[in-house]
Protein backbone atom coordinates (compact mmCIF):
# COMPACT_ATOMS: atom_id res chain seq x y z
CA UNK A 1 0.00 0.00 0.00
CA UNK A 2 1.36 3.49 -1.16
CA UNK A 3 1.65 5.93 1.91
CA UNK A 4 2.82 9.94 2.13
CA UNK A 5 6.41 9.97 3.60
CA UNK A 6 8.81 12.40 5.21
CA UNK A 7 12.39 11.54 5.05
CA UNK A 8 15.01 13.85 6.54
CA UNK A 9 18.39 14.26 5.71
CA UNK A 10 17.66 12.94 2.03
CA UNK A 11 19.97 15.23 0.26
CA UNK A 12 22.93 12.18 0.57
CA UNK A 13 23.68 8.97 1.62
CA UNK A 14 20.79 6.68 3.49
CA UNK A 15 17.76 9.40 3.01
CA UNK A 16 18.80 10.22 -0.64
CA UNK A 17 18.59 6.02 -1.19
CA UNK A 18 15.64 5.47 0.57
CA UNK A 19 13.86 8.12 -0.88
CA UNK A 20 14.63 6.76 -4.44
CA UNK A 21 13.47 2.98 -3.16
CA UNK A 22 10.39 4.20 -1.47
CA UNK A 23 9.43 6.38 -4.34
CA UNK A 24 10.52 3.12 -6.81
CA UNK A 25 8.17 1.42 -4.68
CA UNK A 26 5.09 3.77 -5.16
CA UNK A 27 5.44 6.02 -2.17
CA UNK A 28 4.68 9.79 -2.28
CA UNK A 29 8.12 10.93 -0.83
CA UNK A 30 9.01 14.27 0.57
CA UNK A 31 12.75 13.97 0.53
CA UNK A 32 13.51 16.96 2.76
CA UNK A 33 16.72 18.64 3.14
CA UNK A 34 18.17 22.02 4.35
CA UNK A 35 19.14 24.81 1.70
CA UNK A 36 17.15 23.38 -0.73
CA UNK A 37 17.94 26.43 -2.94
CA UNK A 38 21.42 26.50 -1.86
CA UNK A 39 24.06 24.35 -1.41
CA UNK A 40 22.12 21.06 -2.19
CA UNK A 41 20.02 22.58 -4.55
CA UNK A 42 21.93 20.30 -7.00
CA UNK A 43 21.01 17.07 -5.13
CA UNK A 44 16.61 18.46 -4.63
CA UNK A 45 17.45 18.83 -8.52
CA UNK A 46 18.61 15.60 -9.13
CA UNK A 47 15.83 13.92 -7.04
CA UNK A 48 13.04 15.39 -8.78
CA UNK A 49 14.47 14.66 -12.25
CA UNK A 50 14.56 11.37 -11.27
CA UNK A 51 11.12 11.38 -10.07
CA UNK A 52 10.40 13.29 -13.62
CA UNK A 53 12.24 10.76 -15.78
CA UNK A 54 10.94 7.44 -14.09
CA UNK A 55 7.63 8.89 -13.29
CA UNK A 56 7.77 8.29 -9.34
CA UNK A 57 6.89 10.61 -7.26
CA UNK A 58 9.45 12.14 -5.35
CA UNK A 59 8.89 16.03 -4.28
CA UNK A 60 11.50 17.93 -2.23
CA UNK A 61 10.72 19.94 0.86
CA UNK A 62 12.82 22.30 3.11
CA UNK A 63 13.57 20.92 6.19
CA UNK A 64 16.41 21.92 8.97
CA UNK A 65 15.73 19.55 12.10
CA UNK A 66 17.81 22.15 14.11
CA UNK A 67 14.47 24.44 13.41
CA UNK A 68 11.46 24.33 15.03
CA UNK A 69 9.95 26.56 12.62
CA UNK A 70 11.25 24.81 9.79
CA UNK A 71 10.23 21.37 10.99
CA UNK A 72 6.75 22.77 11.33
CA UNK A 73 6.36 24.63 7.87
CA UNK A 74 7.67 21.38 6.17
CA UNK A 75 4.92 19.49 8.09
CA UNK A 76 2.82 21.89 7.35
CA UNK A 77 3.78 22.35 3.54
CA UNK A 78 3.19 18.13 3.41
CA UNK A 79 -0.55 18.53 4.92
CA UNK A 80 -1.67 20.90 2.52
CA UNK A 81 0.21 19.30 -0.32
CA UNK A 82 -0.57 15.63 0.12
CA UNK A 83 -3.35 16.37 2.78
CA UNK A 84 -1.73 13.31 5.07
CA UNK A 85 1.77 12.11 6.18
CA UNK A 86 1.85 8.01 7.22
CA UNK A 87 5.43 8.00 7.31
CA UNK A 88 8.65 9.68 9.12
CA UNK A 89 12.24 8.41 8.19
CA UNK A 90 13.97 10.17 10.16
CA UNK A 91 17.47 9.70 8.79
CA UNK A 92 18.97 12.98 9.10
CA UNK A 93 21.85 12.85 11.77
CA UNK A 94 25.81 13.86 11.29
CA UNK A 95 29.28 12.57 12.55
CA UNK A 96 31.97 13.17 15.00
CA UNK A 97 35.27 11.08 15.12
CA UNK A 98 37.52 12.01 17.64
CA UNK A 99 38.50 11.71 21.31
CA UNK A 100 36.45 12.25 23.65
CA UNK A 101 37.90 14.49 25.98
CA UNK A 102 38.89 17.12 23.40
CA UNK A 103 35.31 17.76 22.06
CA UNK A 104 34.06 20.77 23.72
CA UNK A 105 30.92 20.89 25.47
CA UNK A 106 29.79 23.15 22.83
CA UNK A 107 30.56 20.45 20.38
CA UNK A 108 28.45 17.94 22.01
CA UNK A 109 25.27 20.06 22.11
CA UNK A 110 25.66 21.07 18.61
CA UNK A 111 25.90 17.31 18.06
CA UNK A 112 22.70 15.96 20.27
CA UNK A 113 21.02 18.95 18.65
CA UNK A 114 20.89 17.52 15.28
CA UNK A 115 20.46 13.63 15.89
CA UNK A 116 18.14 13.53 18.92
CA UNK A 117 16.95 17.25 19.11
CA UNK A 118 15.81 17.31 15.67
CA UNK A 119 13.93 13.96 16.01
CA UNK A 120 12.32 15.42 18.89
CA UNK A 121 11.12 18.60 16.09
CA UNK A 122 9.96 16.50 13.70
CA UNK A 123 8.10 14.46 16.03
CA UNK A 124 6.26 17.39 17.68
CA UNK A 125 5.59 18.78 14.21
CA UNK A 126 3.60 15.47 13.03
CA UNK A 127 2.71 13.67 15.85
CA UNK A 128 -0.63 16.01 15.92
CA UNK A 129 -1.69 15.13 12.41
CA UNK A 130 -1.23 11.56 12.93
CA UNK A 131 -2.51 11.48 16.75
CA UNK A 132 -5.68 13.06 15.11
CA UNK A 133 -6.13 10.16 12.29
CA UNK A 134 -5.06 7.52 14.89
CA UNK A 135 -2.81 6.39 12.72
CA UNK A 136 1.23 6.54 11.10
CA UNK A 137 4.46 5.31 11.23
CA UNK A 138 7.84 6.73 12.76
CA UNK A 139 10.38 5.34 11.38
CA UNK A 140 13.79 5.91 12.73
CA UNK A 141 17.49 5.03 11.44
CA UNK A 142 19.42 4.05 14.20
CA UNK A 143 22.74 2.78 14.99
CA UNK A 144 24.19 -0.65 15.87
CA UNK A 145 26.79 1.78 17.90
CA UNK A 146 23.99 1.63 20.49
CA UNK A 147 24.51 -1.68 20.97
CA UNK A 148 28.31 -2.47 20.13
CA UNK A 149 30.31 0.63 21.18
CA UNK A 150 33.05 1.07 18.95
CA UNK A 151 35.84 3.67 19.72
CA UNK A 152 36.78 7.09 18.19
CA UNK A 153 33.25 7.98 18.14
CA UNK A 154 32.29 9.11 21.40
CA UNK A 155 29.52 11.64 20.82
CA UNK A 156 28.29 10.58 18.00
CA UNK A 157 27.58 6.82 20.12
CA UNK A 158 26.16 8.82 22.94
CA UNK A 159 23.59 10.77 20.41
CA UNK A 160 22.54 7.31 18.70
CA UNK A 161 21.99 5.96 22.44
CA UNK A 162 19.65 8.99 23.16
CA UNK A 163 17.67 8.97 19.65
CA UNK A 164 17.47 5.55 20.18
CA UNK A 165 15.92 5.35 24.18
CA UNK A 166 13.60 8.48 23.00
CA UNK A 167 12.11 6.42 20.10
CA UNK A 168 11.46 3.54 22.19
CA UNK A 169 9.31 5.56 25.00
CA UNK A 170 7.26 7.98 22.57
CA UNK A 171 6.76 4.31 20.97
CA UNK A 172 5.19 3.43 24.31
CA UNK A 173 2.76 6.54 24.17
CA UNK A 174 2.03 7.05 20.88
CA UNK A 175 1.12 3.47 20.20
CA UNK A 176 -2.18 4.10 22.02
CA UNK A 177 -3.08 6.77 19.30
CA UNK A 178 -2.19 3.83 16.85
CA UNK A 179 0.91 5.11 15.35
CA UNK A 180 3.97 2.34 15.29
CA UNK A 181 7.31 2.56 15.27
CA UNK A 182 10.26 0.69 13.27
CA UNK A 183 13.61 1.46 14.60
CA UNK A 184 16.25 0.27 11.79
CA UNK A 185 19.85 -0.67 13.01
CA UNK A 186 22.51 0.05 10.26
CA UNK A 187 26.10 -1.32 10.78
CA UNK A 188 28.97 0.76 10.01
CA UNK A 189 29.74 1.59 6.16
CA UNK A 190 32.59 2.61 4.11
CA UNK A 191 31.19 3.29 1.03
CA UNK A 192 27.96 4.77 -0.38
CA UNK A 193 27.76 7.67 1.92
CA UNK A 194 29.23 10.90 2.99
CA UNK A 195 29.06 9.94 6.80
CA UNK A 196 32.42 10.10 7.11
CA UNK A 197 34.02 12.82 4.51
CA UNK A 198 31.96 15.09 6.07
CA UNK A 199 32.28 13.96 10.06
CA UNK A 200 32.85 16.58 12.47
CA UNK A 201 36.27 16.66 14.45
CA UNK A 202 36.95 17.87 18.32
CA UNK A 203 37.02 21.58 18.55
CA UNK A 204 40.11 21.38 21.28
CA UNK A 205 42.91 20.62 19.20
CA UNK A 206 45.38 20.61 22.21
CA UNK A 207 43.37 17.87 24.15
CA UNK A 208 43.43 16.34 20.50
CA UNK A 209 47.15 16.08 20.53
CA UNK A 210 47.94 14.76 23.98
CA UNK A 211 45.98 11.59 22.27
CA UNK A 212 48.68 11.36 19.48
CA UNK A 213 49.45 8.15 20.52
CA UNK A 214 45.85 6.66 19.12
CA UNK A 215 46.15 8.51 15.96
CA UNK A 216 47.51 5.10 14.18
CA UNK A 217 44.77 3.53 15.26
CA UNK A 218 41.91 6.00 14.64
CA UNK A 219 44.15 6.28 10.84
CA UNK A 220 43.11 2.70 10.22
CA UNK A 221 39.77 2.43 11.71
CA UNK A 222 37.80 2.35 7.99
CA UNK A 223 39.82 -0.41 6.98
CA UNK A 224 39.49 -1.91 10.32
CA UNK A 225 35.75 -1.78 9.48
CA UNK A 226 36.11 -2.94 6.22
CA UNK A 227 38.11 -6.17 7.63
CA UNK A 228 34.92 -7.06 9.47
CA UNK A 229 32.51 -7.48 6.29
CA UNK A 230 32.39 -11.13 4.69
CA UNK A 231 34.86 -11.43 1.27
CA UNK A 232 32.66 -10.93 -1.89
CA UNK A 233 30.10 -8.64 0.25
CA UNK A 234 28.56 -5.75 -1.28
CA UNK A 235 28.09 -3.22 2.24
CA UNK A 236 26.57 -0.68 0.72
CA UNK A 237 23.83 1.39 2.62
CA UNK A 238 21.24 0.67 -0.16
CA UNK A 239 20.78 -2.61 1.79
CA UNK A 240 19.02 0.47 4.48
CA UNK A 241 16.56 1.77 2.47
CA UNK A 242 16.04 -1.64 0.78
CA UNK A 243 15.08 -2.73 4.22
CA UNK A 244 13.24 0.73 4.82
CA UNK A 245 11.12 -0.20 1.77
CA UNK A 246 10.24 -3.85 2.44
CA UNK A 247 9.26 -2.66 6.23
CA UNK A 248 6.67 -0.12 4.79
CA UNK A 249 5.55 -2.70 2.21
CA UNK A 250 4.37 -4.81 5.19
CA UNK A 251 0.88 -4.04 7.02
CA UNK A 252 0.41 -2.19 9.38
CA UNK A 253 0.46 -4.14 12.99
CA UNK A 254 3.34 -6.92 10.98
CA UNK A 255 6.38 -4.36 10.61
CA UNK A 256 9.08 -5.10 13.41
CA UNK A 257 9.98 -2.81 15.99
CA UNK A 258 13.85 -3.45 14.94
CA UNK A 259 15.79 -4.71 12.60
CA UNK A 260 19.14 -4.65 11.67
CA UNK A 261 21.33 -4.26 8.43
CA UNK A 262 24.89 -5.08 9.41
CA UNK A 263 27.46 -6.31 7.31
CA UNK A 264 30.04 -6.68 10.07
CA UNK A 265 28.40 -9.37 11.70
CA UNK A 266 28.70 -7.35 14.99
CA UNK A 267 25.51 -9.75 16.66
CA UNK A 268 23.33 -6.77 17.61
CA UNK A 269 20.24 -9.20 16.72
CA UNK A 270 20.97 -11.37 19.96
CA UNK A 271 21.59 -8.37 21.73
CA UNK A 272 18.58 -6.96 20.88
CA UNK A 273 16.48 -10.21 21.19
CA UNK A 274 17.75 -10.49 25.05
CA UNK A 275 16.91 -6.87 25.60
CA UNK A 276 13.32 -7.39 24.31
CA UNK A 277 12.35 -10.04 26.13
CA UNK A 278 13.87 -8.39 29.28
CA UNK A 279 12.04 -4.99 28.54
CA UNK A 280 8.82 -6.58 27.91
CA UNK A 281 8.91 -8.35 31.19
CA UNK A 282 9.99 -5.16 33.39
CA UNK A 283 6.94 -3.46 31.25
CA UNK A 284 4.76 -6.18 32.04
CA UNK A 285 5.55 -6.27 35.66
CA UNK A 286 5.00 -2.58 36.27
CA UNK A 287 1.34 -3.05 34.92
CA UNK A 288 2.00 -1.52 31.15
CA UNK A 289 1.84 -4.39 29.51
CA UNK A 290 -0.45 -2.50 26.69
CA UNK A 291 1.69 -0.11 26.05
CA UNK A 292 3.74 -2.69 24.26
CA UNK A 293 1.33 -2.88 21.36
CA UNK A 294 -0.25 -0.61 18.79
CA UNK A 295 -4.01 0.10 19.44
CA UNK A 296 -6.15 -1.02 16.79
CA UNK A 297 -3.03 -3.75 15.56
CA UNK A 298 -2.70 -7.24 16.03
CA UNK A 299 1.41 -6.74 17.02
Amino acid sequence: MSSVVLITGAATGIGNLTARALAAAGHTVYASMRSVRGRNAGHAEELLGLGRREGHDIRVVELDVQSDASAEAAVATILEDAGRLDTVVHNAGHLYVGYVEAFTPEDVHRLLDVNVVGIQRVNRAVLPHMRARRSGTLLYVGSTTSVVVPPFLGPYVASKFAADALAQVTAYEVGRFGIGTTIVMPGPFTQGTEHFPNAGHAGDAARTSAYAALDPMVARNEKATEALFPPGVDAHPRAVADEIARILALPAGSRPFRTVVDFSQAGVEEVNEVLRRAQEQFVTRLGFGELLHVEGTQS
